[in-house]
């Protein structure tokens, strides 16, 4: 019997059929018609043994066995591209693509307005795409998540490139009016108050108070927010003790809603921002040139208010 051998096609329609998770928006993407983008389905799933897509309500959503080989059918694929892509310096003016950018709250905040306004500026055919960080244990670049991570990298992916661009403080943040500001904010005060800390893990506990159990103090923690942003409005309608993401990322944040910010009175590591790439995008001059984007927002004027 007649068996579907794979091929370049077929990876590339793999590729996009998982990404988009849609036999319509595949078919889009690739300049198909839905019938045909239909067929090509029905040739990948012959070829893997595989359904790949099923249909759950009104959506359809990848199989175990595709998930498990998305990440290898995205580096096979631009793998292959590159093969065929000249490697010369690429035109912002007639650059058509989408770049996946995984970033933390606080970075987001501090570049995303200068990053989207020079890129469209320069690219007006560059969309992109900022997701926001997800569980540990993923792999983003690795797995062709994102095609770019900003953010704190205490574990960069196995394989990834990492250029740092910045160093910052933490910083607490209160409503105005607020008992702590009424005084020296010692150690001892600062652990009286009660607490509420960003984690997207949900955790409660993390280097502050490491800190204050070195001094032999503990402080009372309420409750945990998934993001910087989502801390400092809960902060700013309560007497909570928050911190920033970052005395330079946040300092707009901070400004804007009116919060008050103060050092943290304890020996605290710098918080320290880092792009990172996967290897397989280190010589594509088109990433490199998000890349230097990407530097130069930090130093745009009106990012922030100092370094």
């Amino acid at each position: 019997m007649h068996q579907t051998q794979p091929s370049l096609d077929l990876l590339t329609a793999l590729d996009v059929l998982l990404e988009e998770g849609s036999v319509s928006g595949a078919a889009a993407r690739l300049h198909l018609s839905e019938p045909a983008m239909s067929r090509t389905l029905g040739r990948i799933r012959k070829a893997m043994g595989d359904p790949i897509l099923v249909r759950s309500g009104r959506r359809m959503v990848p199989t175990p066995r595709a998930l498990a080989v998305q990440g290898e059918v995205r580096a096979l694929v631009e793998a292959a591209r590159r093969v065929f892509v000249s490697p010369a310096e690429p035109d912002p003016a007639t650059l058509v693509r989408e770049f996946v950018i995984m970033a933390s709250d606080p970075v987001t905040a501090a570049i995303g307005a200068p990053l989207l306004a020079e890129v469209a500026r320069q690219a007006p055919g560059v969309t992109l795409r900022f997701v926001p960080e997800g569980p540990g244990e993923l792999r983003p670049l690795r797995e062709g998540v994102a095609d770019l991570q900003v953010t704190v990298l205490d574990e960069p992916d196995p394989g990834s490139h990492v250029e740092s661009l910045i160093t910052d403080q933490p910083v607490a943040v209160v409503r105005p009016g607020h008992p702590l500001l009424d005084g020296e904010v010692t150690p001892a005060r600062f652990a009286a108050a009660d607490h509420v800390v960003t984690s997207r893990r949900g955790r409660t506990c993390g280097p502050i108070d490491h800190a204050l159990a070195a001094l032999g103090l503990r402080r009372r923690v309420v409750g945990s927010m998934p993001t910087f942003t989502a801390a400092m409005f809960v902060v700013l309608a309560s007497d909570l003790v928050g911190m920033a993401g970052g005395d330079w990322l946040m300092c707009g944040a901070i400004e804007t809603l009116g919060l008050v910010s103060f050092p943290i009175p304890l020996d605290l590591p710098p918080i320290r921002i880092s792009q990172a790439w996967h290897a397989r995008y280190d010589a594509d001059p088109a990433h490199a040139w998000l890349r230097a984007q990407v530097r130069d927002a930090f130093h745009a004027p009106g990012t922030a208010r100092r370094r």
